[in-house]
């Protein structure tokens, strides 16, 4: 029996955790099966992907049959056996191929988003209907999705976690950014991801203005998703008076080495479904403090191998204290956290574990 051919779908235009994911199970899916990609054009994820099964799709809010029908077209020429989808946005397109098709591939989603409503009316009725699969990627979103969906249209719900590979650091490299960014002695409080609002960039800046008897720099990795919000953070840097503390290094795809340069790293956002970057902080053994609301409650044994705070600035504040403060309570989590990841979080066992129940 042949192996189902996969298409790889996100017309989302940033290039967060969800985008990654994509990019993650095209490397992993290709070497079992065929698989295809298709993006939104110029996108970043687009940019990213240096690969030749990639189709790009306009996504059209208005117009949703016409993208439909191009991805229709494209997955009856590729007979293409399974649509993989993961932005909620493109929920609609991929019903709508599937009917449009003469294939009618199986349609799985993969949801990285909590879901805090309930999907009773006819429309979303219809969308589940036409969904054969949802993929969880916490205990969490499923329970939400068996909660939300009605049982009479809700598709098969299986839940894997997301993994992290293994990482490869380039040490000179390492090197040559501890010199750049000027870290030499100090302590290194990092955060990683799009910089927007909901991300909680500010709460970090804020607690380590706050310890000033502390050698403590910030270094926030990641792409300014509005302008305006740049503006906004860099003058709250200046209002707290610590210029010479924060460094902001844009988008880089030299993730892991600059986590090499963390001290600890801070998930700060207020619910953040899985927390992709807490894993790739656990496999870099760099500890971990994680705001103690959804995915971060699965993934992390508070005090063990990871530390939670309760969203305020204040215990996070005291949390960078603490791991500041006893280099043996650092150490240990550093290591635990490296365990778990090994154990619980391998790239290739999760995505092995996705493709066997997505056939």
């Amino acid at each position: 029996m042949k192996n189902k051919n996969i298409l790889e779908l996100c017309l989302a235009h940033g290039l967060g955790g969800l985008e990654m994911f994509v990019a993650s199970c095209y490397e992993e899916f290709s070497k079992k099966t065929t698989c295809k990609v298709v993006v939104a054009p110029q996108s970043k994820l687009d940019n990213y992907l240096e690969i030749n099964d990639k189709f790009t799709l306009k996504r059209n809010k208005f117009f949703p049959f016409i993208p439909a029908l191009q991805l229709s077209k494209y997955i009856d020429e590729n007979d293409i056996d399974i649509v993989h989808f993961h932005w909620s946005k493109d929920i609609l397109t991929a019903v709508l191929a599937k009917i449009l098709s003469k294939k009618k591939p199986k349609l799985v989603q993969s949801r990285h988003m909590g879901m805090t409503r309930f999907k009773d009316d006819f429309y979303h009725k219809w969308l589940y209907k036409n969904i054969d699969m949802i993929h969880a990627v916490t205990l969490q979103v499923k329970k939400q999705l068996e909660k939300f969906i009605p049982a009479e249209v809700r598709p098969e719900v299986e839940m894997v976690y997301l993994g992290v590979k293994a990482p490869k650091t380039d040490a000179d490299k390492v090197s040559e950014l501890r010199q750049k960014y000027q870290l030499e002695g100090a302590f290194v409080v990092g955060i990683v991801g799009r910089i927007e609002k909901g991300k909680g960039q500010y709460k970090v800046l804020e607690a380590v203005a706050r310890l000033k008897d502390a050698n403590i720099k910030a270094v926030v990795v990641g792409a300014f998703m509005d302008d305006k919000y740049a503006q906004e953070l860099q003058a709250y840097v200046k209002k707290l008076g610590i210029q010479q503390q924060v460094i902001f290094t844009g988008f880089t795809k030299d993730v892991n080495e600059h986590m090499q340069l963390f001290d600890v790293n801070v998930l700060a956002t207020e619910n953040e479904t899985f927390g992709l970057v807490v894993i790739e902080a656990m496999a870099n053994k760099i500890p971990v403090i994680a705001t103690c609301k959804g995915g971060p409650l699965e993934i992390i044994d508070e005090g063990v191998d990871g530390l939670l705070f309760d969203g305020s600035v204040d215990d996070l504040g005291e949390k960078i204290r603490l791991l500041h403060n006893d280099l043996h309570v650092k150490e240990g989590i550093a290591q635990a956290a490296f365990k778990k990841v090994k154990e619980k979080f391998d790239y290739t066992a999760q995505l092995e574990k996705l493709y066997g129940v997505m056939k």
